[in-house]
């Protein structure tokens, strides 16, 4: 499981970050919701030590986070794929994946997963990152995160610059993900996909955790989501 409790980052003088606490079990989608600019981003990179003025509590399995440094964070069996894919393009797709184990050999079975999720990548395995599809760069950076076989998946806007066929690829894949068990904390700025794949949701304004409940008390609550997102699906 991981649990953020009373979480503040600072970006220099700006204090980004105002108490942010929420949990993750495995098993479920936790989706992070919020306008652009409000913290998401931040707020993942802050768990995995990424953020460099950061202060509260980030417990993951009942290891303490809080003061780890980033290189030890990502030994852990929690995955991450960030806003805009940041895969290599001058290394192969089998290159790329094997950053996600710290440069190394993936296990056979977590590469055969890899696979069996985006079946594109066995056939562009020696292709460059930079000559594949955005869809195909997105499917590339979250192998990335798999081949270390986490058991917590931050996903930072994954249906970001995707075409709407492989939008409904990428959403039936975190479905699948989800039902193997995966724990997944989501931040995506398509709000009727977030609500269709989670369980739970929290929003987030200026830094501030403002709501929390199910995706399905949310669906009933217009008013909400009228403030705080400027959707109603």
């Amino acid at each position: 499981m991981l649990r953020v409790s009373d979480l503040h980052a600072h970006y220099g003088k700006s204090h980004v970050l105002h108490g942010v606490s929420l949990e993750v079990q495995r098993g479920e989608v936790v989706a992070l919701l919020g306008r652009n600019g409000v913290g998401k981003s931040t707020t993942m990179k802050s768990i995995l030590g990424l953020v460099a003025g950061r202060r509260g509590r980030v417990m993951f399995d009942g290891q303490d986070l809080s003061r780890l440094p980033a290189y030890e964070v990502g030994r852990l069996p929690l995955g991450y794929v960030p806003q805009g894919r940041r895969v290599f393009p001058d290394l192969t797709v089998l290159e790329n994946l094997r950053l996600g184990v710290g440069g190394g050999e993936p296990a056979p079975e977590a590469l055969e997963r890899v696979f069996r999720y985006f079946p594109v990548l066995r056939a562009r395995l020696r292709q460059r990152g930079g000559t594949l599809s955005g869809g195909e760069q997105q499917m590339l950076a979250i192998g990335r995160a798999l081949v270390k076989q986490p058991s917590i998946l931050l996903l930072d806007e994954p249906s970001e610059g995707l075409a709407p066929l492989v939008l409904r690829e990428m959403r039936e894949t975190i479905r699948t993900l989800h039902r193997e068990g995966l724990g997944i904390l989501l931040a995506e700025q398509q709000v009727a996909m977030a609500l269709d794949l989670a369980d739970r949701v929290y929003l987030m304004e200026n830094g501030v955790i403002v709501w929390q409940g199910s995706a399905d008390e949310l669906r009933r609550r217009e008013d909400v989501m009228l403030r705080h997102l400027g959707v109603v699906v």
